[in-house]
Order: structure tokens, then C-alpha cells, then sequence
């Protein structure tokens, strides 16, 4: 992975905004993503939203905006006219800065990418493309309701109307092959704006192709042929100009999501919607939050209440420390260990750094940072868990 040097000591402040509805769900996908036979009220839900929104401001006073982030489930599905209003209470709410990144996510259909231009006048200056394939037969193994034209022609549009896009791909799929993954890759790239997604398949819990792989009706590549797709993921992104900046997220220098960079450092932020997260500092300590992830109940309990939150609490230093690993080892640029000190109220064990520096897992810059190697990131959870016992 490159190594940017345009690092930020100030991780800053976002909103996220959970939409929870989806025309179908996709058999990978365990976010929490309905499927509704009738319409749904979707002014009530954006009112609630905005309460929400309401609710959270009260508790994080004096914070400037950075991003704004609409995901899903599909929030593309959304009207632009509703768009417009919740970023018009975040406008109300938090003083906002200059350069302020609003993403919303998006499908490929033609619908969808129909809204682009509206969604661009309500606010929006950055999308998320679920692309996922280029491959007709895949797309339909993946449950995606769009075709490859359609994705190329949401991709067209994308380009024309934000200076900023990005599109998600899977890989490492089923009966896929590391030549074919190759080819598609770099029909990706020559698609591809400033960012891009890159996320080898897993299987997560509660999904229909959990069912399947235990069944043994789906088989993923094994060890050394997952390290080929990965390696192959690398060689070319970087050859193109797009290094990996993070795990699974591909871009040009200084052309990294703001929005997911905030989460990765370890800085502040607000979830609203059904099934949001969040985490704010507070004198009491960083507080954790999660909200309802029913739809309906959490539209009723915010109507009552003002909030949905089920979980509120404040989290120990062992766990923020284990929560800044997690986040920041993911990034190319890694971590200060002082700042992890400073989190954590400990420090990282010496004697585990010098075994995985031995080990050529980590790395230190002359800067004094800790980051996971190009040999470690593909066994990044281990790491992680290494430097957290």
C-alpha cells in the first residue's frame, strides 16, 4: 500500500444518515436493509430524521461539520426533495466547514441515476456507485437488480454531474478466476474517477450466502488463491494511480473519503436512522450509540421520545484503545502510538511491536507512526489482535 503523507492531526466531525430501504436485499449484505411490499411514509421518516438530528446537535455543541454521509441500505431511493431537507437541518444545526463533503450512496438503475442531477442541486457533491461487477451472470449470482450497461451508463452520468464519485466492486467471488479478475479490474479503472472500492467477499453472519456456504452450495477461493487476488487488487491500483489508503478503499492523493477517514482516525460522530452508530467525546468520556433497527418501531419511539438510541454508554479506555486499532491500523498511514497512549491510558507493548517488526508485520516510520506492513495487511485481523492482547 502507499504511503500518503498528508496527514491530519484533527480527525474531525461527521454526520451519518441510515436509509433503510432497499427494492431487494442482496444475499451477502448483513447492514440493516429492509424490504417493504407497500410505500413507505417517507416524509414521517425524513421528520424523524430531523428530530434525530435535533437530538444529537444538543449534545455535540460547538462542532464543525466536516461530512455528511446518506447511507443504506439504498438512500438513492430517496427524494431529492428529502435529501435537501435533512441537509438543510444539519445546515441549521452545526456550523459547517468550507470544504464540506456531502456523499449519498447510490445504485446503478437508471432510476436512480436519473435523481443525480436533483440530488447534486439539494446539496450532494460526492456518490457512492454500488457497482459491485462488470459481469452480467455475476451481478444475478450477487441478487443485483441492474445490468452491466447500467452501471456503465450511472457511471456516465456520475461523471458528468459530481466532480467527486466513487463505485464499489466485489471480488474474489464465487467461480471466479484471478485472469478474469484482472481483466474486470481494469475495466474498472478505466471507469474509475478519483476513489474506488474494492471489497474481497466474506461471508457474515445471518446472510443467505451464510446458508449456502454451510450447506456447501457456495465455495470461496482458499488461502493462497485469496493472496493472489489481493496481491493482483494491488499491483494494479497502484500502477493506475489509485493506491490503497485504506483495506478495501482505493484513491488519488488527497482524494480519500473524508467521511470514512473521520471513522478510521478515530474522530467524532453522529448516527441517525435506524440501526445508526455513533461516538462522541463528552466529559464524562467517548460515549457509544446505536439506535433502534426496526424501522417502524424507531419512526414510533422518535415520534415519542425525540431519539431511538438502545445503546448509550461510555466506553472504557481498554475498549477505546481496542476500537483506535481497529479503525486506524486499517489506513496506509497507521497510527501515533502516543495518541493511542493517550486513549487507551496505556502503551502499545514493546515487546509485541519488536516481534511484529521482526516479523516484517509492522512498520515505523521516521515520523514515529506504526502501520501494518504490504506482508501484514493481508492478515491485518491478526495484527490487530496482536498489538490489542
Amino acid at each position: 500500500m502507499a504511503r500518503p503523507t498528508h496527514l491530519q492531526t484533527d480527525p474531525g466531525f461527521a454526520v451519518y444518515v441510515h436509509w433503510p430501504f432497499c427494492l431487494s436485499k442482496c444475499p451477502y449484505c448483513d447492514f440493516n436493509s429492509h424490504v417493504r411490499s407497500e410505500p413507505i411514509d417517507e416524509k414521517r421518516f425524513v421528520n424523524a430524521i430531523v428530530t434525530e438530528l435535533a437530538h444529537r446537535a444538543s449534545l455535540t455543541k460547538g462542532r464543525v461539520l466536516r461530512s455528511v454521509y446518506f447511507g443504506g441500505g439504498t438512500p438513492s431511493l430517496m427524494k431529492a426533495s428529502s435529501v435537501s431537507a435533512i441537509l438543510e437541518a444539519c445546515t441549521k444545526l452545526w456550523r459547517h466547514a468550507p470544504d464540506v463533503e456531502v456523499t449519498l450512496e447510490a445504485n446503478p438503475s437508471s432510476v436512480e441515476a436519473g435523481r443525480f442531477r436533483d440530488y447534486r442541486k439539494a446539496g450532494v457533491n460526492r456518490v457512492s456507485i454500488g457497482v459491485q461487477s462488470f459481469n452480467d451472470a455475476d451481478l444475478k449470482m450477487l441478487g443485483r437488480l441492474h445490468t452491466v450497461a447500467e452501471a456503465n451508463a450511472a457511471l456516465d452520468v456520475a461523471a458528468s454531474v459530481f466532480d467527486r464519485f466513487s463505485f464499489d466492486l466485489i471480488y474474489a467471488r464465487p467461480q471466479q478466476s484471478v485472469k478474469s479478475w484482472r481483466a474486470e479490474l481494469k475495466t474498472a479503472l478505466n471507469r474509475a474517477g478519483d476513489h474506488l472500492s474494492l471489497y474481497q467477499l466474506t461471508i457474515e453472519p445471518d446472510t443467505i450466502f451464510e446458508r449456502l456456504f454451510r450447506a456447501g452450495k457456495l465455495k470461496l477461493p482458499d488461502g493462497d488463491t485469496g493472496r493472489a487476488f489481493w496481491d493482483t487488487t494491488q499491483e494494479l491500483t497502484e500502477a493506475a494511480g489509485l493506491p490503497a489508503y485504506e483495506v478495501s478503499n482505493h484513491a488519488r492523493p488527497g482524494a480519500e473519503s473524508r467521511h470514512n477517514l473521520i471513522y478510521w482516525r478515530y474522530g467524532e460522530y453522529v448516527g441517525v436512522g435506524p440501526g445508526a452508530h455513533g461516538r462522541i467525546s463528552t466529559p464524562a468520556g467517548r460515549r457509544a450509540m446505536a439506535t433502534e433497527r426496526h424501522p417502524e418501531m424507531w419512526l414510533t419511539v422518535v415520534e415519542a421520545d425525540r431519539q431511538a438510541l438502545v445503546e448509550d454508554e461510555i466506553l472504557s479506555s481498554e475498549e477505546q484503545g481496542d476500537e483506535f486499532l481497529l479503525m486506524g491500523l486499517r489506513l496506509a498511514e497507521g497510527i501515533e502510538p502516543a495518541r493511542f497512549e493517550a486513549v487507551a491510558g496505556r502503551r502499545l507493548d514493546p515487546e509485541r511491536i519488536a516481534s511484529l517488526l521482526a516479523e516484517g508485520m509492522v512498520e515505523l516510520t521516521p515520523a514515529g507512526r506504526l502501520r501494518v506492513s504490504a506482508e501484514g495487511f493481508p492478515v491485518l485481523d491478526a495484527v490487530v489482535a496482536d498489538l490489542a492482547a
